[in-house]
């Protein structure tokens, strides 16, 4: 066809739309559609790029080992995945928890559809009671993850409040827009879980705490297949635990343990066997509990988290026990050395846990000494090194055994190690990528681990507690942070210590207090009683009398010149008392207690 009959072809076409009463389209129009209307590339560029976005808000589990909390929206509906918490470390004195903060969570509860939980360690189920207390969610986790939750609620009397649902590896949950599906991974505790979020904007995969253990102690391998499937069809980001990002090779499979706990149990020989693990390891325990009737020894334990997890882990069949096997704690003292096996809490070096008792002779039931073989199965967690030595070093000094080094391999990790991040990262194949579950070094090192594989340094987010992150098809931008941070919980205190109460346990802790009480006249201001003066870690009061009369003679100038000059405010008293004695003591001990003056009036 020449142009003149394209020409006229097109202009009949215009003439016939006409007569049909409807509008004629432009000639540049008919030469570039031909027949009926067709989609361009342009066009489906477009609609694909209306995808709504997905966002993430991370209130915990960056920069961070433990509190690990996320938040999806999409559509303007919002889950949580996880909520746990963290252990104190060594400046928060006094301080029992450290939880996330729910400000955001409670401001925009309306919008939350519910609460995914990977699986039953504290530091992804401990803040959860905190949470349920202000605001109710239905929780959604797999059958041992619900039995701790469950559990753990009873001590809040929350159980009864919460709508708590039982899920499998393989299901798939619906929350507003989004559909959380499931998938079997191996970790330290049974029943662990990573997630595919089904969303409108594309599919976002979350490992939860994971390894690839292809001998399990119990359960089947990690579902690889199922994160190849979802890697195919196409990944729009993956988060993934980076704990041992900076570890190269693999991590070793459990059963490595159960080896060394035989030869270990062969060694003992006539000597009771103590072994410190984490109570959440319920594989570690059934190894224990394996290796204790192959040699004929009963089962006692101790530490009240210890009893919790096993009898929970009992009750759902995920610890398989004879029942003569089992005794009661009270009970040991009945049966000869060679007959016993404790297990027990204790690897950190926690102050409380029923090992460190035990080393410092505070355990109510059980005496260590001579004649004891003690196994910790556990490496401790970084910054906890010099409470985990000392434990030991007390046991030692008692006569006790112990196995603590990683040469005898009583310990394997849960976490994956830099290869088996990158079978992982070579599966799902996402565009974007975000490393969670670890301080700074650990998401710095999984980033290399991206890298390596192949992806762009613009696809890598690498993010802090606050952030918020909106993905679409065709971009990773950052958004303004959102209120987040650390809460602490002192007793049944949740938030009421701060940094000026932690400033002044600190001073407390380092340089003591003077407390300085005197009672004034309230017409004149003269002084009806004291100045006495009370210290509390600062000196040794009989051998510093001399420093305490120059102080009291010091607050006397100080109140005289305060009633000579008629100064009856309070507030000014004090500052002035404060100040006088701060310069005194300092001038003559260069020591800063804290200084408490209590000024009354008759």
């Amino acid at each position: 066809m020449n142009a003149n009959n394209k020409k006229q072809n097109t202009t009949g076409k215009a003439k016939a739309y006409a007569a049909k009463g409807v509008k004629p389209k432009s000639a540049k129009y008919f030469k570039h559609h031909k027949g009926a209307p067709a989609k361009s590339k342009t066009r489906t560029a477009q609609k694909q790029e209306q995808k709504p976005p997905i966002r993430i808000m991370f209130l915990g589990g960056l920069n961070e080992i433990g509190k690990n909390i996320t938040l999806f929206e999409c559509m303007n509906d919002i889950f949580i995945l996880d909520c746990g918490m963290a252990f104190p470390d060594g400046d928060l004195l006094g301080v029992d928890l450290v939880i996330p903060d729910f400000s955001y969570i409670e401001e925009n509860a309306d919008r939350i559809k519910g609460i995914v939980i990977t699986h039953g360690h504290e530091d992804h189920i401990g803040g959860l009671p905190f949470l349920l207390s202000r605001v109710k969610f239905p929780v959604y986790g797999t059958p041992l993850t619900i039995g701790l939750i469950e559990n753990k609620l009873k001590e809040f009397n929350l159980d009864k409040h919460v709508s708590l649902n039982v899920v499998h590896a393989g299901d798939t949950v619906k929350l507003g827009c989004m559909k959380v599906e499931l998938i079997h991974v191996n970790h330290s505790i049974p029943d662990s879980v990573g997630v595919a979020i089904h969303s409108p904007a594309g599919t976002i995969v979350h490992t939860g705490d994971f390894k690839i253990d292809c001998t399990p102690v119990d359960g089947g391998m990690i579902d690889l297949a199922r994160f190849g499937e979802l890697g195919s069809k196409g990944v729009l980001a993956l988060l993934a635990d980076s704990t041992n990002a900076e570890r190269p090779g693999f991590t070793p499979t459990e059963q490595t343990v159960r080896a060394s706990f035989e030869r270990l149990f062969a060694r003992a020989e006539k000597k009771r066997i103590i072994i410190a693990t984490f109570a959440s390891n319920i594989s570690r325990i059934q190894q224990i509990i394996y290796c204790a009737e192959q040699t004929g020894r009963k089962v006692a334990f101790s530490g009240r988290s210890m009893i919790n997890y096993v009898s929970v882990a009992k009750e759902l069949g995920y610890i398989h026990i004879k029942e003569e096997t089992v005794i009661d704690l009270d009970m040991i003292r009945r049966y000869s050395p060679e007959q016993i096996v404790l297990v027990t809490t204790g690897t950190q070096g926690e102050p409380m846990s029923a090992l460190s008792r035990m080393a410092y002779s505070d355990h109510r039931k059980v005496e260590v000494g001579f004649g004891d073989f003690i196994i910790i199965s556990a490496n401790p967690i970084p910054g906890n090194e010099k409470a985990v030595g000392n434990v030991v070093n007390e046991l030692l000094k008692k006569g006790c055994e112990v196995v603590h080094e990683s040469m005898y391999e009583v310990h394997v990790s849960g976490h994956a190690c830099r290869e088996e991040l990158k079978i992982l990262h070579g599966l799902v194949k996402p565009k974007f990528f975000i490393p969670v579950h670890g301080e700074q070094k650990h998401l710095r090192k999984h980033a290399d681990v991206a890298l390596e594989m192949g992806m762009e340094h613009k696809n890598i987010f690498i993010g802090d507690i606050g952030n918020v992150v909106e993905l679409n098809d065709s971009y990773l931008k950052q958004l303004p942070s959102i209120q987040a941070g650390k809460v602490l919980v002192d007793g049944l205190g949740v938030g009421d210590v701060g940094s000026i109460v932690l400033r002044d346990r600190k001073h407390l802790g380092q340089d003591g207090i003077l407390i300085i009480v005197a009672t004034l006249d309230t017409e004149n201001g003269n002084i009806i009683s004291g100045p006495d003066i009370v210290s509390r870690g600062f000196v040794y009061v009989r051998e510093s009398e001399d420093l305490f009369d120059e102080v009291r003679s010091n607050v006397d100038d100080i109140l005289y010149d305060c009633a000579y000059e008629n100064v009856h405010d309070w507030t000014t008293i004090k500052n002035r008392v404060k100040d006088g004695v701060s310069k005194l003591i300092y001038d003559r001990t260069h020591r800063s207690p804290m200084i408490l003056p209590i000024i009354m009036d008759v």
